[in-house]
Protein backbone atom coordinates (compact mmCIF):
# COMPACT_ATOMS: atom_id res chain seq x y z
CA UNK A 1 0.00 0.00 0.00
CA UNK A 2 1.27 3.56 -0.52
CA UNK A 3 2.73 5.04 2.56
CA UNK A 4 2.40 8.83 3.22
CA UNK A 5 5.51 11.28 2.53
CA UNK A 6 7.88 10.61 5.02
CA UNK A 7 9.43 14.16 6.39
CA UNK A 8 12.51 15.45 8.00
CA UNK A 9 12.66 18.10 10.80
CA UNK A 10 15.11 20.24 11.83
CA UNK A 11 15.96 23.14 14.03
CA UNK A 12 15.49 26.70 12.12
CA UNK A 13 18.82 27.45 10.50
CA UNK A 14 18.09 30.26 8.08
CA UNK A 15 21.62 29.93 6.05
CA UNK A 16 20.08 26.92 4.45
CA UNK A 17 17.76 29.18 2.77
CA UNK A 18 19.70 30.78 0.41
CA UNK A 19 21.37 27.83 -1.35
CA UNK A 20 17.87 25.23 -1.02
CA UNK A 21 17.64 23.84 -4.41
CA UNK A 22 13.55 23.22 -5.38
CA UNK A 23 11.16 25.22 -3.23
CA UNK A 24 10.88 27.14 0.04
CA UNK A 25 8.08 28.05 1.95
CA UNK A 26 7.63 30.61 3.94
CA UNK A 27 4.92 31.93 6.42
CA UNK A 28 3.28 35.36 7.28
CA UNK A 29 0.71 36.36 9.40
CA UNK A 30 -2.62 38.83 8.84
CA UNK A 31 -0.82 41.69 9.53
CA UNK A 32 2.17 40.64 7.17
CA UNK A 33 4.71 40.15 10.01
CA UNK A 34 7.98 37.93 8.52
CA UNK A 35 9.14 35.44 10.88
CA UNK A 36 13.11 34.83 10.65
CA UNK A 37 12.89 32.85 7.31
CA UNK A 38 10.95 35.60 5.69
CA UNK A 39 13.04 37.91 6.33
CA UNK A 40 16.21 35.83 5.00
CA UNK A 41 14.21 35.58 1.80
CA UNK A 42 13.17 39.14 1.84
CA UNK A 43 16.64 40.22 2.02
CA UNK A 44 17.77 37.37 -0.40
CA UNK A 45 15.37 38.87 -3.01
CA UNK A 46 16.28 42.31 -2.37
CA UNK A 47 12.71 42.90 -0.46
CA UNK A 48 10.19 41.45 -3.11
CA UNK A 49 8.39 39.79 0.34
CA UNK A 50 7.66 43.10 1.50
CA UNK A 51 6.96 44.60 -1.66
CA UNK A 52 4.49 41.51 -1.93
CA UNK A 53 2.86 42.50 1.28
CA UNK A 54 2.26 46.13 0.50
CA UNK A 55 0.67 45.10 -3.19
CA UNK A 56 -3.39 44.87 -3.08
CA UNK A 57 -2.59 40.42 -4.14
CA UNK A 58 -1.70 39.96 -0.08
CA UNK A 59 -4.73 42.17 0.73
CA UNK A 60 -6.90 39.55 -1.09
CA UNK A 61 -5.61 36.50 -0.08
CA UNK A 62 -7.62 34.15 1.48
CA UNK A 63 -6.74 32.28 4.92
CA UNK A 64 -4.46 29.55 4.14
CA UNK A 65 -3.90 30.37 0.47
CA UNK A 66 -0.07 30.55 -1.19
CA UNK A 67 1.15 32.93 -3.50
CA UNK A 68 4.06 31.33 -5.51
CA UNK A 69 7.43 33.99 -6.11
CA UNK A 70 9.03 31.75 -9.33
CA UNK A 71 12.97 32.04 -10.06
CA UNK A 72 13.44 34.27 -7.39
CA UNK A 73 16.56 36.87 -7.42
CA UNK A 74 18.76 35.82 -5.17
CA UNK A 75 18.17 32.52 -4.08
CA UNK A 76 19.01 28.63 -5.76
CA UNK A 77 15.46 27.83 -5.28
CA UNK A 78 13.51 27.36 -7.85
CA UNK A 79 10.66 28.73 -6.07
CA UNK A 80 9.33 31.20 -3.19
CA UNK A 81 5.66 29.70 -1.80
CA UNK A 82 4.63 32.58 0.78
CA UNK A 83 1.95 31.49 2.99
CA UNK A 84 -0.87 33.62 4.80
CA UNK A 85 -1.77 31.73 7.82
CA UNK A 86 -3.05 33.56 11.23
CA UNK A 87 -1.80 32.95 14.62
CA UNK A 88 -4.99 32.24 15.61
CA UNK A 89 -5.76 29.77 12.26
CA UNK A 90 -7.99 27.07 12.84
CA UNK A 91 -6.54 23.15 12.73
CA UNK A 92 -8.49 23.04 9.46
CA UNK A 93 -7.01 25.90 7.99
CA UNK A 94 -3.49 24.99 8.73
CA UNK A 95 -3.94 21.32 7.51
CA UNK A 96 -5.09 23.32 3.85
CA UNK A 97 -1.93 24.94 4.31
CA UNK A 98 0.16 21.26 3.53
CA UNK A 99 -3.04 20.14 1.36
CA UNK A 100 -1.76 23.13 -0.68
CA UNK A 101 1.72 23.07 -1.06
CA UNK A 102 1.27 18.96 -1.94
CA UNK A 103 -0.08 19.95 -4.71
CA UNK A 104 2.51 22.47 -6.38
CA UNK A 105 5.31 20.89 -4.62
CA UNK A 106 6.09 18.23 -7.53
CA UNK A 107 9.47 16.79 -7.38
CA UNK A 108 11.10 19.60 -6.33
CA UNK A 109 12.67 19.65 -2.59
CA UNK A 110 10.01 21.30 -0.83
CA UNK A 111 11.54 23.20 2.60
CA UNK A 112 8.82 24.50 4.59
CA UNK A 113 9.64 26.85 7.26
CA UNK A 114 7.17 27.28 9.42
CA UNK A 115 9.55 28.27 12.43
CA UNK A 116 7.60 28.72 15.52
CA UNK A 117 4.13 28.04 13.97
CA UNK A 118 2.41 26.39 16.54
CA UNK A 119 0.63 24.27 13.49
CA UNK A 120 3.49 23.19 11.91
CA UNK A 121 2.42 19.43 12.29
CA UNK A 122 -1.16 20.17 11.29
CA UNK A 123 0.43 21.55 8.23
CA UNK A 124 2.74 18.35 7.74
CA UNK A 125 -0.58 16.21 8.13
CA UNK A 126 -2.15 18.45 5.34
CA UNK A 127 0.19 17.89 3.03
CA UNK A 128 0.70 14.35 4.07
CA UNK A 129 -2.97 13.60 3.71
CA UNK A 130 -3.33 15.47 0.08
CA UNK A 131 0.15 14.01 -1.02
CA UNK A 132 -2.25 10.69 -2.39
CA UNK A 133 -1.60 9.25 -6.48
CA UNK A 134 -3.35 6.01 -6.72
CA UNK A 135 -1.20 4.89 -9.77
CA UNK A 136 -0.92 1.36 -9.43
CA UNK A 137 -2.40 -0.02 -12.33
CA UNK A 138 -1.04 2.97 -14.94
CA UNK A 139 2.63 1.45 -16.53
CA UNK A 140 4.10 4.50 -15.95
CA UNK A 141 4.38 4.27 -12.65
CA UNK A 142 4.43 7.40 -10.54
CA UNK A 143 6.59 10.17 -10.68
CA UNK A 144 9.56 10.55 -7.95
CA UNK A 145 8.08 13.14 -5.51
CA UNK A 146 10.54 15.07 -3.82
CA UNK A 147 11.96 15.52 -0.60
CA UNK A 148 10.06 17.47 1.99
CA UNK A 149 11.99 19.30 5.70
CA UNK A 150 10.24 21.10 8.17
CA UNK A 151 12.76 23.89 9.46
CA UNK A 152 10.69 24.84 13.06
CA UNK A 153 11.17 25.29 16.47
CA UNK A 154 10.48 22.61 19.09
CA UNK A 155 11.22 19.77 16.74
CA UNK A 156 11.03 17.51 18.95
CA UNK A 157 7.18 18.42 20.38
CA UNK A 158 6.63 18.55 16.47
CA UNK A 159 7.97 15.20 15.66
CA UNK A 160 6.07 14.00 18.95
CA UNK A 161 2.43 16.01 17.64
CA UNK A 162 3.04 14.56 14.45
CA UNK A 163 3.66 10.95 15.09
CA UNK A 164 0.08 10.10 15.42
CA UNK A 165 -1.52 12.64 12.69
CA UNK A 166 0.93 10.34 10.15
CA UNK A 167 -0.74 6.60 11.90
CA UNK A 168 -3.84 8.69 10.55
CA UNK A 169 -2.58 9.38 7.21
CA UNK A 170 -1.39 5.50 6.90
CA UNK A 171 -4.73 4.09 7.85
CA UNK A 172 -6.82 6.78 5.14
CA UNK A 173 -4.00 5.59 2.68
CA UNK A 174 -5.27 2.19 3.07
CA UNK A 175 -8.82 2.92 2.87
CA UNK A 176 -8.06 4.67 -0.20
CA UNK A 177 -6.51 1.97 -1.56
CA UNK A 178 -8.73 -0.14 -0.67
CA UNK A 179 -11.52 1.52 -1.97
CA UNK A 180 -9.90 2.82 -5.30
CA UNK A 181 -8.44 -1.10 -6.24
CA UNK A 182 -10.68 -2.34 -9.14
CA UNK A 183 -13.02 -5.54 -8.52
CA UNK A 184 -10.80 -7.82 -10.36
CA UNK A 185 -7.83 -7.19 -8.18
CA UNK A 186 -9.51 -6.72 -5.21
CA UNK A 187 -11.50 -10.11 -4.84
CA UNK A 188 -12.84 -11.05 -1.69
CA UNK A 189 -9.49 -13.86 -1.17
CA UNK A 190 -7.40 -10.40 -1.61
CA UNK A 191 -9.56 -8.37 0.53
CA UNK A 192 -9.15 -10.42 3.34
CA UNK A 193 -5.30 -11.14 2.96
CA UNK A 194 -4.91 -7.64 2.93
CA UNK A 195 -6.21 -7.35 6.51
CA UNK A 196 -4.29 -10.60 7.58
CA UNK A 197 -1.36 -8.85 6.81
CA UNK A 198 -1.93 -6.49 9.49
CA UNK A 199 -1.24 -9.37 12.26
CA UNK A 200 1.87 -7.24 11.84
CA UNK A 201 0.70 -4.75 14.12
CA UNK A 202 -0.22 -6.29 16.95
CA UNK A 203 -4.04 -7.09 15.26
CA UNK A 204 -5.35 -10.32 15.74
CA UNK A 205 -6.89 -11.21 12.90
CA UNK A 206 -9.81 -14.33 12.02
CA UNK A 207 -10.98 -14.99 8.72
CA UNK A 208 -14.26 -17.10 8.86
CA UNK A 209 -14.84 -18.81 5.83
CA UNK A 210 -18.02 -19.79 3.76
CA UNK A 211 -18.47 -23.31 5.88
CA UNK A 212 -17.70 -21.43 9.39
CA UNK A 213 -20.64 -18.94 8.19
CA UNK A 214 -23.05 -21.56 7.17
CA UNK A 215 -22.44 -23.48 10.60
CA UNK A 216 -23.37 -19.17 12.76
CA UNK A 217 -26.75 -19.50 10.39
CA UNK A 218 -25.34 -15.93 8.63
CA UNK A 219 -27.97 -17.14 5.89
CA UNK A 220 -28.83 -13.22 4.53
CA UNK A 221 -24.91 -12.84 4.26
CA UNK A 222 -24.20 -15.75 2.36
CA UNK A 223 -27.23 -15.25 0.35
CA UNK A 224 -25.79 -12.27 -1.18
CA UNK A 225 -22.44 -14.06 -2.32
CA UNK A 226 -23.90 -17.24 -3.73
CA UNK A 227 -24.04 -15.81 -7.37
CA UNK A 228 -20.57 -15.31 -7.09
CA UNK A 229 -17.46 -17.61 -7.95
CA UNK A 230 -15.55 -15.78 -5.31
CA UNK A 231 -16.09 -17.04 -1.71
CA UNK A 232 -18.07 -14.67 0.72
CA UNK A 233 -15.70 -14.43 4.18
CA UNK A 234 -15.98 -12.52 7.33
CA UNK A 235 -12.62 -10.78 8.53
CA UNK A 236 -12.32 -10.34 12.34
CA UNK A 237 -9.79 -8.12 13.78
CA UNK A 238 -8.98 -7.36 17.28
CA UNK A 239 -7.19 -4.46 18.95
CA UNK A 240 -6.61 -5.13 22.72
CA UNK A 241 -4.60 -2.07 23.83
CA UNK A 242 -7.20 -0.91 26.34
CA UNK A 243 -7.80 -2.50 29.77
CA UNK A 244 -7.67 -5.98 29.68
CA UNK A 245 -11.77 -7.83 29.97
CA UNK A 246 -13.18 -4.17 29.15
CA UNK A 247 -15.73 -4.49 26.57
CA UNK A 248 -14.72 -3.07 23.08
CA UNK A 249 -15.92 -0.85 20.76
CA UNK A 250 -17.29 -2.84 17.82
CA UNK A 251 -17.29 -1.44 14.18
CA UNK A 252 -18.73 -3.41 11.61
CA UNK A 253 -18.40 -2.82 7.61
CA UNK A 254 -20.14 -3.73 4.50
CA UNK A 255 -17.45 -5.12 1.79
CA UNK A 256 -19.27 -5.62 -0.97
CA UNK A 257 -16.40 -5.92 -3.43
CA UNK A 258 -18.63 -5.44 -6.79
CA UNK A 259 -22.33 -4.76 -6.95
CA UNK A 260 -23.71 -5.69 -10.02
CA UNK A 261 -27.23 -5.10 -8.21
CA UNK A 262 -27.49 -9.11 -8.45
CA UNK A 263 -30.93 -10.23 -10.65
CA UNK A 264 -32.22 -6.74 -9.79
CA UNK A 265 -29.64 -6.06 -12.23
CA UNK A 266 -28.44 -2.07 -11.92
CA UNK A 267 -28.35 -0.45 -15.19
CA UNK A 268 -24.79 -0.37 -17.59
CA UNK A 269 -24.26 3.41 -17.09
CA UNK A 270 -22.13 4.26 -13.78
CA UNK A 271 -21.59 0.31 -12.59
CA UNK A 272 -17.96 0.16 -13.02
CA UNK A 273 -18.34 2.39 -9.92
CA UNK A 274 -19.63 -0.18 -8.00
CA UNK A 275 -15.61 -1.39 -6.91
CA UNK A 276 -16.10 1.45 -4.02
CA UNK A 277 -19.14 -0.77 -3.03
CA UNK A 278 -16.97 -2.07 -0.22
CA UNK A 279 -15.98 1.39 1.05
CA UNK A 280 -17.20 0.65 4.71
CA UNK A 281 -14.93 -2.31 5.26
CA UNK A 282 -12.10 0.18 3.86
CA UNK A 283 -12.90 2.84 6.40
CA UNK A 284 -13.14 -0.14 9.32
CA UNK A 285 -9.81 -1.99 7.64
CA UNK A 286 -8.16 2.10 7.77
CA UNK A 287 -9.24 2.69 11.25
CA UNK A 288 -7.98 -0.44 12.74
CA UNK A 289 -4.74 0.29 10.96
CA UNK A 290 -4.29 3.35 12.53
CA UNK A 291 -5.50 2.71 15.93
CA UNK A 292 -2.73 -0.35 15.66
CA UNK A 293 -0.40 2.28 14.38
CA UNK A 294 -0.63 4.66 17.21
CA UNK A 295 -0.75 2.59 19.93
CA UNK A 296 -4.20 3.67 20.52
CA UNK A 297 -5.31 2.70 24.43
CA UNK A 298 -8.62 1.13 23.89
CA UNK A 299 -10.25 -2.29 22.86
CA UNK A 300 -11.52 -2.03 19.41
CA UNK A 301 -13.04 -5.19 17.18
CA UNK A 302 -13.63 -4.53 13.42
CA UNK A 303 -15.66 -7.11 11.43
CA UNK A 304 -15.81 -6.76 7.53
CA UNK A 305 -18.23 -9.13 5.85
CA UNK A 306 -16.63 -9.50 2.46
CA UNK A 307 -19.04 -10.55 -0.76
CA UNK A 308 -19.47 -9.79 -4.40
CA UNK A 309 -23.48 -10.00 -5.75
CA UNK A 310 -23.54 -10.98 -8.88
CA UNK A 311 -26.23 -12.28 -11.00
CA UNK A 312 -26.48 -15.91 -12.33
CA UNK A 313 -27.96 -19.06 -12.07
CA UNK A 314 -27.33 -19.55 -8.69
CA UNK A 315 -28.23 -15.82 -7.22
CA UNK A 316 -30.62 -14.74 -4.72
CA UNK A 317 -34.21 -13.96 -6.22
CA UNK A 318 -36.68 -11.54 -5.58
CA UNK A 319 -38.94 -13.25 -3.74
CA UNK A 320 -36.47 -15.37 -1.96
CA UNK A 321 -36.95 -15.93 1.77
CA UNK A 322 -33.51 -16.15 3.97
CA UNK A 323 -32.91 -17.17 7.19
CA UNK A 324 -30.53 -14.49 9.22
CA UNK A 325 -28.26 -15.58 11.68
CA UNK A 326 -30.60 -14.06 14.64
CA UNK A 327 -33.10 -16.47 13.63
CA UNK A 328 -35.39 -13.81 11.80
CA UNK A 329 -36.24 -14.22 8.07
CA UNK A 330 -36.38 -11.66 5.41
CA UNK A 331 -38.29 -11.88 2.29
CA UNK A 332 -35.78 -10.47 -0.65
CA UNK A 333 -37.68 -7.69 -2.69
CA UNK A 334 -34.55 -6.44 -4.25
CA UNK A 335 -31.47 -7.94 -4.44
CA UNK A 336 -29.72 -4.59 -4.53
CA UNK A 337 -30.58 -3.81 -1.25
CA UNK A 338 -28.15 -6.28 -0.56
CA UNK A 339 -25.63 -4.44 1.75
CA UNK A 340 -28.28 -4.59 4.56
CA UNK A 341 -28.19 -8.17 4.80
CA UNK A 342 -24.63 -8.53 4.84
CA UNK A 343 -24.48 -5.87 7.37
CA UNK A 344 -27.67 -7.41 9.74
CA UNK A 345 -25.21 -10.76 10.27
CA UNK A 346 -22.35 -9.39 10.74
CA UNK A 347 -23.57 -6.89 13.54
CA UNK A 348 -25.32 -9.72 15.10
CA UNK A 349 -22.29 -12.41 15.30
CA UNK A 350 -20.38 -9.15 17.03
CA UNK A 351 -23.07 -8.50 19.61
CA UNK A 352 -22.79 -11.98 20.54
CA UNK A 353 -19.66 -13.03 20.29
CA UNK A 354 -18.01 -9.50 21.87
CA UNK A 355 -21.13 -7.79 23.56
CA UNK A 356 -19.44 -4.58 22.83
CA UNK A 357 -19.64 -1.43 24.80
CA UNK A 358 -21.16 0.26 21.82
CA UNK A 359 -21.29 -0.51 17.79
CA UNK A 360 -20.65 1.49 14.82
CA UNK A 361 -21.48 0.36 10.98
CA UNK A 362 -20.03 1.84 7.87
CA UNK A 363 -21.84 1.17 4.46
CA UNK A 364 -22.03 2.58 1.21
CA UNK A 365 -25.88 1.62 1.48
CA UNK A 366 -28.23 3.82 -0.35
CA UNK A 367 -28.33 6.26 -3.22
CA UNK A 368 -31.43 7.85 -1.79
CA UNK A 369 -28.68 9.34 0.81
CA UNK A 370 -26.78 11.07 -1.61
CA UNK A 371 -30.03 12.56 -2.75
CA UNK A 372 -30.68 13.93 0.35
CA UNK A 373 -27.28 15.47 1.35
CA UNK A 374 -24.81 14.85 -1.66
CA UNK A 375 -21.41 14.63 -1.44
CA UNK A 376 -20.75 16.66 1.48
CA UNK A 377 -22.06 14.46 4.74
CA UNK A 378 -22.56 11.20 5.53
CA UNK A 379 -26.05 10.18 6.96
CA UNK A 380 -26.00 9.08 10.76
CA UNK A 381 -28.22 7.39 12.26
CA UNK A 382 -28.61 6.34 15.89
CA UNK A 383 -30.35 5.15 19.08
CA UNK A 384 -27.91 7.05 21.62
CA UNK A 385 -27.71 10.43 21.76
CA UNK A 386 -25.01 10.34 23.83
CA UNK A 387 -22.83 8.03 20.94
CA UNK A 388 -24.24 10.24 18.15
CA UNK A 389 -23.35 13.29 19.47
CA UNK A 390 -19.81 12.24 20.29
CA UNK A 391 -19.12 11.08 17.00
CA UNK A 392 -20.80 14.39 15.15
CA UNK A 393 -18.37 16.27 17.59
CA UNK A 394 -15.57 14.32 16.29
CA UNK A 395 -16.75 14.56 12.57
CA UNK A 396 -16.66 18.02 13.05
CA UNK A 397 -13.46 18.59 14.66
CA UNK A 398 -11.71 16.91 11.79
CA UNK A 399 -13.75 18.27 8.87
CA UNK A 400 -15.64 15.20 7.66
CA UNK A 401 -19.44 16.39 6.85
CA UNK A 402 -22.18 14.16 9.06
CA UNK A 403 -25.83 14.88 9.49
CA UNK A 404 -27.67 12.96 12.02
CA UNK A 405 -31.03 11.60 10.24
CA UNK A 406 -34.30 10.41 11.96
CA UNK A 407 -35.52 7.20 13.01
CA UNK A 408 -38.93 6.10 13.90
CA UNK A 409 -41.89 3.21 14.05
CA UNK A 410 -43.57 4.43 11.18
CA UNK A 411 -40.66 3.81 8.74
CA UNK A 412 -40.01 0.65 10.82
CA UNK A 413 -43.39 -0.37 9.38
CA UNK A 414 -42.81 -0.15 5.76
CA UNK A 415 -40.33 -3.20 6.43
CA UNK A 416 -43.59 -5.32 6.88
CA UNK A 417 -43.76 -8.28 5.16
CA UNK A 418 -46.99 -10.44 3.95
CA UNK A 419 -44.81 -13.94 3.91
CA UNK A 420 -41.74 -13.18 6.30
CA UNK A 421 -40.76 -11.16 9.52
CA UNK A 422 -39.55 -8.57 7.14
CA UNK A 423 -38.56 -7.00 3.67
CA UNK A 424 -35.62 -6.21 2.48
CA UNK A 425 -36.54 -2.41 1.53
CA UNK A 426 -39.73 -0.35 2.21
CA UNK A 427 -40.28 1.33 -0.84
CA UNK A 428 -39.08 4.59 -2.46
CA UNK A 429 -40.15 7.15 -0.06
CA UNK A 430 -37.18 7.62 2.66
CA UNK A 431 -34.95 4.95 1.36
CA UNK A 432 -31.87 5.51 3.33
CA UNK A 433 -34.21 5.74 6.56
CA UNK A 434 -35.30 2.32 6.08
CA UNK A 435 -32.42 1.09 5.67
CA UNK A 436 -31.24 2.40 8.53
CA UNK A 437 -34.37 0.74 10.70
CA UNK A 438 -34.00 -2.54 8.85
CA UNK A 439 -30.29 -2.48 10.45
CA UNK A 440 -32.09 -1.33 14.26
CA UNK A 441 -33.99 -4.96 13.97
CA UNK A 442 -30.42 -6.34 14.35
CA UNK A 443 -29.31 -3.87 17.23
CA UNK A 444 -29.99 -5.30 20.96
CA UNK A 445 -32.01 -3.34 23.29
CA UNK A 446 -28.78 -2.71 25.22
CA UNK A 447 -26.08 -1.47 22.77
CA UNK A 448 -25.48 2.09 22.27
CA UNK A 449 -25.40 2.07 18.21
CA UNK A 450 -24.84 4.46 14.29
CA UNK A 451 -25.56 3.42 11.43
CA UNK A 452 -23.30 5.66 8.91
CA UNK A 453 -24.30 5.32 5.53
CA UNK A 454 -21.40 6.56 3.59
CA UNK A 455 -22.71 6.64 0.18
CA UNK A 456 -21.96 10.00 -0.44
CA UNK A 457 -18.75 10.99 1.14
CA UNK A 458 -16.28 7.21 0.65
CA UNK A 459 -15.31 7.69 -3.37
CA UNK A 460 -16.11 11.40 -5.19
CA UNK A 461 -15.74 12.95 -8.35
CA UNK A 462 -13.80 16.10 -7.61
CA UNK A 463 -10.79 16.99 -5.19
CA UNK A 464 -12.04 17.49 -1.45
CA UNK A 465 -9.99 19.36 0.17
CA UNK A 466 -7.63 16.67 1.70
CA UNK A 467 -7.66 13.79 -1.38
CA UNK A 468 -7.43 13.91 -4.73
CA UNK A 469 -10.69 12.67 -6.67
CA UNK A 470 -11.88 9.34 -6.43
CA UNK A 471 -11.56 7.50 -2.51
CA UNK A 472 -11.56 9.91 0.08
CA UNK A 473 -10.68 7.98 3.18
CA UNK A 474 -13.77 9.21 4.96
CA UNK A 475 -14.12 8.46 8.44
CA UNK A 476 -11.22 7.17 9.71
CA UNK A 477 -10.04 10.75 10.90
CA UNK A 478 -13.73 11.32 12.82
CA UNK A 479 -13.45 7.30 14.30
CA UNK A 480 -10.33 7.87 15.38
CA UNK A 481 -11.02 10.71 17.44
CA UNK A 482 -13.96 9.62 18.56
CA UNK A 483 -12.24 6.19 19.70
CA UNK A 484 -9.29 9.08 21.78
CA UNK A 485 -12.39 11.36 22.86
CA UNK A 486 -14.91 7.88 24.18
CA UNK A 487 -12.98 4.79 24.76
CA UNK A 488 -9.57 5.36 25.07
CA UNK A 489 -8.10 4.56 28.95
CA UNK A 490 -6.95 7.68 30.22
Amino acid sequence: MRKPTQFTYRSVEIDLIADHLGRVAVFLDDEGRMDVSARRVNRLTKGAVARFIESERFQKMKQGQVFTLNLPVGMAADAVDIVRLSRRATIEQARAVGASLAKIRGDADLLMATGNAKYSAQIAFGLAMRDYNFVEHKTAGETPMGAVTVMCGKTEEVIAMTAPLMAVAEGAFMTRDLVNEPANILTTTEFANRLVEMKNLGLKVQVLDEDELTTLGMGALLCVGQGSDSPSKVVVMEWNGGVEGEAPLALVGKGVVFDTGGISIKPAGGMEDMTMDMGGAGVVAGTMRTLALRGAKANVVGLVGLVENMPSGNAVRPGDVVTSMKGDTVEVINTDAEGRLVLCDVMWYAQERFKPAAMIDLATLTGAIIVGLGHENAGVFSNNDTLCSAFLRAALAENEGAWRMPLGQAYDDLLKSRIADMKNIGGRAAGSVTAAQFLQRFVKDDCPWIHLDIAGVASVKSETALAPTGATGWGVMALNRLVADMFEAD
